[in-house]
């Protein structure tokens, strides 16, 4: 099984961090409340983004009044977003639309029924013996999970072709109204965009790193840490502070578990691909696993120059690592996520 390709797609919208606080802050102060704006702008500045991609041009923000009217935008960016990455990865891959037999769709960021899978069928001309398997809820580990039920499919069909989509579009579920810690964090962590992965069966010719092993590590009773309270507004944020004590107390002893029924150790990963969930949550994770400084660069980088894409992220990562960074033939990588549930999702490279 391997990663024949990985594309991303972004908004043309990008705008500098401080120019999306000068639109929050616009919005805020105009309901009366600029009273918390130091604090903001200090949250904003620890999160260590620089800029974002949006899904819409930033003055069209204040023309949505209800859910209804961001999901519809929701929809409409979501599906010409995921058509570009999906059509980025199969050119890479060297595949035509005919040849996808199975394409998993990520998001969490909005709604749609048919899924947003069932609108590029018909945008690409996939197939109609295609399996979709659309997958809601799963939030930032979803690009890691999705790879790993790709490899799944591809195991037990190894002559057949995955596809997975994720496309968020977290500027769109911004609660503007809601005056808390945690939805002033998420108003500067978060960004949009949209990335694609194509995973092809061992009896298939294709370059790229091979999934040689994947792990779900599921954390009962920790529905709290992460994920949405949703309401007739739509996507409330729910994030706690114990995200990164999350990491530290089960990250490492997860790994290396996963890492020893491969008969390998940390030691044995030279190429680390984590989601970038935040500064302090990358902290943890280069604290816990005894990383090198360096280890952890390409996603600090992905952080700073676009922000948490939640489920896309760490495709982005990925992707960058694939183009710019391309580990040595037979050396291991760790490909890994965490996110709502709360949850741990671990794959297992070899190049």
């Amino acid at each position: 099984m391997k990663i024949a390709a990985v594309s991303t797609a972004f908004p043309p919208h990008y705008y500098d961090q401080q120019t999306i606080l000068a639109a929050l802050s616009k919005r805020w102060t105009g309901a009366g409340d600029g009273s918390g704006l130091a604090l903001v702008e200090r949250l904003h500045r620890n999160v260590k983004v620089q800029g974002r991609h949006l899904a819409l041009p930033i003055a069209e923000y204040d023309q949505i009044s209800t859910w209804g009217q961001a999901n519809d935008a929701w929809i409409r960016v979501a599906t010409d977003l995921g058509e570009a990455a999906l059509r980025g990865a199969l050119d890479r891959a060297g595949l035509e639309p005919k040849d996808v037999d199975a394409i998993l769709f990520c998001s969490i960021t909005g709604i749609s029924t048919p899924s947003i899978d069932a609108k590029l069928v018909n945008r690409l001309r996939l197939p109609a013996r295609v399996k979709r398997m659309p997958l809601f809820g799963l939030g930032c580990v979803a690009g890691a999970a999705g790879l790993a039920r790709a490899a799944d499919y591809v195991r037990a069909f190894p002559d057949q072709v995955a596809v997975l989509v994720t496309v968020e579009l977290c500027s769109l579920t911004l609660q503007s109204e809601v005056r808390s810690v945690p939805n002033f964090i998420a108003s500067g962590l978060f960004g949009d965009g949209a990335a694609a992965a194509v995973v092809t069966g061992a009896a298939r010719e294709a370059q790229g790193p091979r999934i040689l092993a994947t792990r779900s590590v599921f954390y009962p009773d920790s529905e709290d840490v992460m994920g949405w309270k949703v309401s007739e507004k739509g996507f409330g944020i729910v994030l706690s502070a114990d995200v990164p004590n999350v990491v530290r107390n089960h990250l490492c002893t997860d790994v290396d578990a996963f890492l020893s029924d491969q008969k390998l150790s940390r030691d044995d990963i030279k190429t680390w691909v984590c989601h970038p969930g935040g500064p302090r949550v990358l902290q943890a994770m280069q604290e816990s696993l005894e990383l090198p400084a360096d280890a952890l660069a390409v996603t600090w980088d992905s952080l700073n120059r676009v922000g948490n894409l939640s489920s896309a992220s760490v495709l982005v990562v990925l992707e960058e690592v694939l183009r710019k960074h391309l580990p040595a033939p037979g050396s291991h990588g760790l490909l890994m996520a965490m996110g709502p549930g709360f949850c741990s999702e671990l794959v297992l490279l070899q190049w």
